[in-house]
């Protein structure tokens, strides 16, 4: 081969190598252009421009996702070449594909179709529904409409919220409780409050979810609702359920200052009012003692309350977790009163699964309450008293002049211990396994500790039990414990226009309660307040007591619901209870419920209205509910117990206390029965105002009282029974 074929084939080998080597360049350069990470942000708007917070951006064919914030703003590191998905309830769902000169993106989300109350999914005991396909008598409640403010006790964020149901404070004390009824009362002894359900447990106290945990509450009227719950849901539901991990890394911080005093006193003679008074009408056996006091005033404060709350939340498609820290200090307007609050709680889940089979939740809420309880007899004496009596003597001491109702109210508060301690506890553990497509089997157990413990001095000095007692000291402690476990499971199905979905289940609830007290006067000194109640020497009887009680409930409950084309809506539920508390012949009870709906506003000749009216829903439903809390453990029973009398023992030689039959048995004793009748129709204008109207009727029978009967027949001369 001579060398200008050696040059010829030498080239052609360089030629066909470079080419060779060109095209792995352009593949390598290829394939790292579209693996390239890129970092894009956006706003996510509906169709009339305004910002939607909480829309889902989910990278196409991966998990990588986020979600808006507030101001409906997001930001997603994805791949170039690849597609983003953005999607909000209520709204049609967008692609948006990522090219290498995509940084900032603007998307409009169409309605379609329905409002955002009509897809809003609501809690109606052992699931969740559309809002849309409700039968019953439902109102939700979101966490941006609850009330705000320096809140002592969580029901007073429900204030004004929700049709039929009235929160009504006692007083202004903060440590005091609200009265909660939800369409009125329905029994003349038992509780007329609603049951509570936390994140799905049942009977919990509301207090053990602070405010700012609250994600959403959803409010059970009706018997077809409520019938799900039983011997305990004559009352109303409240359903609660809590903020819990979300996708995306936030630490929150929020605080309140607030200032209370009080507006409106009694309207009562001053001091000179009151000599003028005397003079006028000649009363020579009125004493002036000098001074110019207006006691309500010197009973009270400005009060300054405080709270504050940390959260941190971090969450991820398959895993995540939310804590948070709170603290408040709520004062109240009169003198030593006041609040103290301290809780926290952590929550998580985890998702197994390639398509997510397999969900655990936890929940785990704990706080610590102190507070100083008011003897109320303070404001008796403040609107009694003379006002021309000073606060205190020449000698610095409190004033204490004899008389009807002329006690010190000041010297009341001052020089008085009482000390409250409640320490709350709710844990629960949850597992849902979906299987065979269509069925979801939750597996849910619960432990609801609940304690307080007081204690309480009055110095020997002190007017009234003080004085007499020559000191008098007590120590209280009381606790009750709630556990439960819940095994239910949940199909659903759509078969062509046939929505079908059905609820089977089973629950277990044990409750035990126990305490003690023992309390001594007759102190040589006041040194040791309540903690040392050996030293006293006055010994009587009944300074010792202690007691326990157990109650057991095991139900049985169903539900069926049946939709149609999203116009015709059926659902009916029952509920099978069986209790301790009930009487040998009662020991089982039966509730059962039903309920209808039409959508009218899905009919073909409502299409000319579309454009103003956006849902009309007519509701119709009947149920029969319980209530059992007034009937208490052992109620049923004959009980001895000890009496006033003794005996003397020839066998020990000594005297002992007698016992003797305290209460009646009742075999029929059982539960209260309210029966009630729902018809309401849901509407919503224009996209953007929703309503309801109802209309009931309640009727409570089988009501709890305790009745005198006839010494003999019966041992005892009162007796509970049902009417």
């Amino acid at each position: 081969m001579n060398s200008k074929n050696t040059k010829s084939v030498l080239h052609q080998m360089w030629t066909a190598k470079g080419a060779v080597l060109m095209i792995f360049m352009l593949f390598l350069s290829v394939s790292t252009f579209a693996q390239t990470k890129k970092q894009i942000s956006g706003t996510v708007y509906d169709n009339t421009g305004t910002v939607l917070p909480g829309a889902s951006i989910i990278e196409v064919g991966t998990k990588n996702g986020t979600t808006t914030d507030f101001d409906g703003k997001f930001s997603l590191q994805v791949a170039v070449g690849g597609a983003i998905e953005v999607s909000f309830i209520g709204s049609t769902t967008q692609k948006i594909q990522i090219t290498g000169s995509t940084s900032n993106v603007e998307v409009r989300l169409q309605n379609d179709g329905y409002t955002l109350a009509e897809v809003q999914v609501v809690s109606v005991g052992y699931g969740k529904v559309k809002k849309s396909d409700l039968t019953g008598a439902i109102s939700t409640v979101g966490a941006d409409d609850l009330v705000k403010g320096t809140i002592s006790s969580t029901e007073q964020v429900l204030q004004g919220k929700v049709a039929g149901l009235n929160i009504i404070r006692p007083s202004g004390d903060p440590a005091a409780g609200s009265t909660i009824r939800l369409r009125g009362g329905t029994s003349l002894t038992a509780s007329n409050s609603p049951l509570i359900v936390v994140d799905g447990i049942a009977g919990v106290d509301i207090n053990v979810v602070q405010p700012s945990d609250i994600k959403s509450v959803d409010v059970l009227k009706d018997a077809s609702a409520t019938a799900i719950y039983g011997s305990r849901g004559a009352n109303g539901v409240i359903m609660i359920t809590t903020k819990s991990g979300t996708k995306g890394v936030s630490v929150v911080y929020s605080g309140l200052t607030s200032v209370g005093y009080v507006n409106d006193n009694l309207d009562l003679l001053s001091a000179n009012q009151w000599r003028g008074y005397v003079r006028q009408n000649g009363l020579a056996d009125a004493v002036d003692y000098g001074a110019n006091t207006n006691w309500q005033k010197a009973i009270e404060q400005t009060a300054i309350s405080q709270s504050h709350t940390l959260s941190i939340n971090s969450g991820k498609a398959d895993s995540g977790f939310r804590t948070s820290l709170s603290y408040l200090n709520n004062e109240g307007v009169i003198k030593k009163s006041g609040l103290e609050r301290l809780s926290g709680n952590v929550s998580a889940y985890q998702f197994l699964g390639d398509n997510k089979e397999v969900k655990f939740d936890m929940g785990l809420f704990a706080n610590i309450d102190k507070w100083h309880p008011i003897d109320y007899r303070i404001f008796e004496r403040a609107y009694n008293l003379n006002p021309t009596i000073p606060v205190y003597d020449a000698n610095g001491n409190f004033s204490v002049v004899t008389g009807n109702l002329y006690e010190n109210p000041v010297e009341i508060l001052t020089n008085r211990t009482f000390d409250n301690e409640r320490h709350r506890l709710l844990g629960y553990f949850k597992t849902d396994v979906k299987f065979l497509n269509d069925f979801t089997a939750t597996a849910n157990i619960s432990l609801e500790h609940n304690a307080v413990k007081g204690g309480t001095y009055k110095p020997s000095y002190a007017v009234m039990e003080g004085q007499t007692e020559g000191g008098f000291a007590q120590r209280t402690y009381a606790e009750y414990t709630n556990a439960q476990g819940e095994l239910y499971v949940n199909y659903s199905k759509i078969i062509d226009k046939h929505n079908i979905s059905a609820l089977a289940g089973y629950s277990y609830l044990e409750n035990i309660y126990e305490g003690f007290g023992a309390q001594r006067g007759g102190f040589v000194t006041d040194a040791f307040s309540y903690n040392n109640l050996g030293a006293g020497y006055n010994y009587r009887l009944n300074d010792v007591y202690s007691y326990k009680g157990k109650s057991n409930l095991v139900s049985f409950y169903a539900r069926a619901n049946y939709g149609y084309d999203g116009k015709y809506l059926l659902t009916a539920t029952v509920r099978r209870d069986g209790s301790s508390r009930f009487g040998e012949n009662n020991k089982w009870g039966t509730f059962p419920s039903a309920s209808a709906a039409w959508r009218v506003s899905n009919e073909e000749f409502m299409e000319s209205s579309k454009g103003w009216l956006d849902n009309l829903k007519l509701r119709v439903g009947w149920g029969i509910t319980g209530n059992q809390d007034g009937i208490g453990e052992y109620k049923s029973l004959s009980i001895l117990g000890v009496g006033s009398d003794s005996y003397y023992d020839p066998v020990t030689k000594t005297w002992s206390l007698a016992y003797s039959p305290k209460q009646n048995p009742n075999p029929d004793l059982k539960w209260e029965s309210t029966e009630q009748v729902n018809i309401g129709f849901d509407f919503g204008l224009f996209n953007r105002i929703t309503g309801s109207f109802e209309w009931y009727s309640k009727t409570t029978r089988d009501l709890l009282y305790t009745y005198e009967v006839p010494q003999p027949p019966y041992l005892v001369g009162t007796m509970l029974a049902n009417v």
